[in-house]
């Protein structure tokens, strides 16, 4: 098929024939990288070797400017001397035989303008109508192209297959530089940048022939117009030739660098992703100002095309690799949590579901682990886990403070909120024995409440990521749950038994003369049977006994001593005289009582009233209780100064018995500490006084229960009806207008 110059052979129909814009740009790209090969031809004459007659290959084979004729060979190209070619024509002319050479290697030109040129040729002798040899006839085609061809189709093949292989993108980089660099005629360094993912600064790739000191300066360097050759090749996603940097305006801000590093020009051509992202650049620096020739720009292109195949793979592998690590991580913190929550929940105990909280941990989640709780408004430590027994004790030793500001735990017990530092806990502790150099405390919840917390410590190194953090976050959720549920079982448990015990208040009576009102309310979910009690019964002759008081404690104990003290007061009530009698025999109840059964004391107030048809006339004592209000038809409202110590201390109940009068619409109202001590958020409490005038500003002639109510609502708009600590409980007698007939 003949070739006509200018117009496109005809290609076979079908997507075999079709040719991408992308792939006569390659074609382009190799033509200008080697040429089309072509025959060249010269005659040769005399012994001299008088170069008679060549064409134009064959002169710009030589250089292109030495093309004159008439001259001997050896004049013409003198470095053909010491190479032994001008020797081969003088045998080829004395002894009228061909020879013929194969990849000959011949270097044409001398000095700094001398190339490595590779031919087969052929030298044939001329010879006149008599058979004698008047010349020599030189017949070959360079082949200079071709070796740089193999040359550079080796390397790219080595390239290819350490893309394949997946060689680290800096060795398949490094490889590719130093590749161009020994393929490239004039001595050429190469560097190849790297894009950060937002594609607005480039880092090193590789530069193995570039200084050092100018690889770290241009490391980072942002994309913009203006910014050297790279910068801008970036910005523009098209390629930048700077010839002679001394003048060029791109590079205004980077010339003494570049003069520092003896750069004088810099080809620059972004790398780009298929979809037309910047991966990078690849640039071409010489050491004197230099124009491209259009093999130059085509070898920049190919290696740009290669360079942008082993940055997406890279990016590619690293990809999936990140996606397989967070695979596995995801699987890892699975069956972690498993693990743990399959632990967590295999015991009722919550002691022991909190301390397999902080064995899970370590050291998955950190090197020390201790869980703290609240009980009766301090912070107890009920785990510690650490490598050694030393450091275990270390961390056992050391209680946070529940109130205290500058204390980690207590802060997040007061938030509920996680905290997290890189620097060891505020306030004291065995911080530097440990080489604790960081902390995660993360809250047990309850609901919105705190009712614990698990600290996690780093030491050394280790530090905690936010991966860290939710991970003890969610383990800590699900330890709270578990907690929760082994509480909730075991005060149901308690509450079983103190139902079995017979422990529930009775019904209120219908009493003479007399209005009754109740009301008790425990703290948390009630559960358990708090400390807070009243009782109301009938004796002899018309009385009637009434008493309210605090067990210290709470839950099965704190029941015994209520049963035990309310059965004493109704079993000798009506065979004493009066209530400093019965308050008596208490304490000596209290004070006989088995260990088994408690230990804790008991403030009470008890009084005995009478119906009159005038009120009521009523004697009490108070044993280390809240004094009781009586508030007057007037709405005049006093605590009533009877003073007692509490029962369950000494053997002797050292109370004083006071007695008053309530006439018609008078009340007496006893309440526990859970009323006078409930705190609003900012930590005041409601107080004696504002319960008293709460209740000296009730309007009219309020029944019992209108107290209450009123009591409560104040109580709850002081706290913003928030969660108690304390139970709580009143007692509200009030005298009626006309006593009805007396109980027995």
């Amino acid at each position: 098929m003949t070739r006509v110059p200018g117009r496109q052979a005809p290609q076979p129909a079908g997507a075999a024939g079709a040719r991408t814009v992308a792939e006569e740009g390659a074609d382009h790209d190799l033509r200008a990288l080697f040429g089309e090969s072509s025959a060249i031809f010269a005659y040769l004459a005399g012994p001299a070797h008088m170069l008679q007659t060549a064409n134009a290959a064959f002169f710009t084979a030589i250089g292109g400017e030495r093309t004159e004729t008439g001259l001997p060979l050896g004049q013409l190209m003198p470095e053909l001397v010491e190479q032994g070619f001008i020797t081969l024509l003088d045998r080829v002319y004395r002894t009228g035989e061909t020879h013929t050479a194969r990849d000959a290697r011949v270097l044409l030109g001398e000095g700094e303008n001398a190339r490595e040129g590779f031919f087969d040729f052929t030298y044939e002798p001329r010879v006149d109508a008599g058979g004698n040899v008047m010349g020599v006839r030189v017949v070959g085609v360079e082949i200079t192209q071709v070796k740089h061809a193999q040359r550079l189709t080796a390397e790219h093949r080595v390239l290819l297959e350490q893309i394949a292989r997946q060689a680290p993108l800096s060795e398949v980089l490094e490889g590719m530089a130093r590749a161009i660099e020994a393929l490239a005629p004039e001595e050429v360094l190469v560097s190849v940048l790297l894009a950060d993912p937002d594609g607005r600064h480039l880092r090193h790739g590789a530069a193995p022939s570039l200084p050092d000191f100018y690889n770290r300066a241009i490391d980072g360097i942002a994309t913009g117009e203006g910014v050297g050759s790279c910068g801008t090749a970036a910005h523009r996603r098209l390629p930048v030739t700077v010839t002679d940097i001394a003048t060029d305006p791109f590079w205004d801000d980077f010339r003494a660098l570049a003069d520092q590093a003896g750069l004088a020009a810099c080809w620059s051509t972004p790398i780009l992703a298929r979809d037309g992202a910047l991966l990078g650049t690849f640039a071409m620096y010489h050491r004197t100002p230099r124009t491209p020739q259009s093999a130059d720009l085509a070898l920049a292109r190919v290696f740009a095309d290669t360079a942008a195949l082993a940055i997406e793979r890279h990016h590619a592998e690293q990809a999936r690799a990140d996606a397989e690590a967070r695979e596995k991580a995801v699987r890892d913190d699975l069956t972690f949590l498993l693990e743990a929550g399959s632990a967590l929940t295999s015991d009722l105990d919550a002691t022991q579901v909190l301390t397999r909280l902080a064995g899970s941990c370590v050291p998955k989640l950190a090197p020390l682990c201790t869980v703290d709780l609240i009980e009766n408004g301090r912070v107890r430590r009920i785990a510690a886990i650490a490598p050694t027994q030393e450091e275990r004790d270390r961390l056992t030793s050391h209680i946070p403070v529940y109130d205290a500001v500058d204390d980690a735990v207590a802060r997040v017990l007061a938030s509920g909120t996680s905290e997290v530092a890189r620097r060891t806990p505020t306030g004291p502790g065995p911080w530097h024995d440990l080489n604790v150099t960081g902390y995660l405390c993360v809250p047990l919840m309850d609901r919105d409440q705190a009712f614990g917390a698990v600290t996690l410590l780093s030491t050394g190194d280790h530090a905690f990521d936010g991966h860290a953090v939710a991970l003890a976050e969610e383990l800590a959720r699900r330890a709270a749950s578990a907690a929760r549920n082994a509480l909730q079982y075991t005060h149901r448990a308690a509450l079983a038994r103190d139902l079995q015990a017979g422990l529930l208040l009775p019904d209120l009576p219908d009493v003479p003369g007399t209005e009754v009102a109740t009301y008790y309310h425990p703290a948390g979910e009630g559960l358990d049977i708090g400390g807070d009690f009243y009782d109301v019964f009938p004796l002899k002759d018309g009385r009637w006994a009434f008493l309210l008081g605090d067990v210290c404690g709470r839950g099965a104990t704190a029941a015994t001593t209520t049963a035990l003290v309310r059965h004493t007061a109704r079993a000798v009530a009506s065979r004493l005289p009066g209530p400093a009698d019965v308050v008596q025999a208490v304490n000596e109840a209290l004070i006989d009582r088995p260990g088994s059964h408690g230990t804790g004391f008991v403030t009470l107030v008890y009084g005995q009233l009478t119906p009159t048809p005038t009120g009521l006339d009523i004697e009490l004592v108070r044993a280390g209780h809240n004094a009781p209000l009586h508030r007057e038809a007037h709405r005049t409202v006093r605590a009533l100064d009877a003073n007692g110590l509490l029962l369950g201390v000494s053997p002797q109940a050292l109370v004083t018995p006071h007695r008053l009068h309530l006439r018609p619409h008078e009340s007496l109202v006893l309440y526990t500490d859970g009323i006078t001590e409930a705190r609003r958020p900012d930590g005041d409490m409601f107080g004696d006084q504002r319960l008293a005038d709460t209740v000296a500003h009730l309007p009219g002639r309020p029944r019992p229960q209108q107290l209450i109510d009123g009591i409560i609502t104040a109580l709850h708009a002081f706290t913003d009806a928030g969660d108690i600590d304390d139970d709580q409980a009143i007692l509200v007698l009030t005298a009626t207008t006309s006593p009805g007939p007396s109980t027995p």
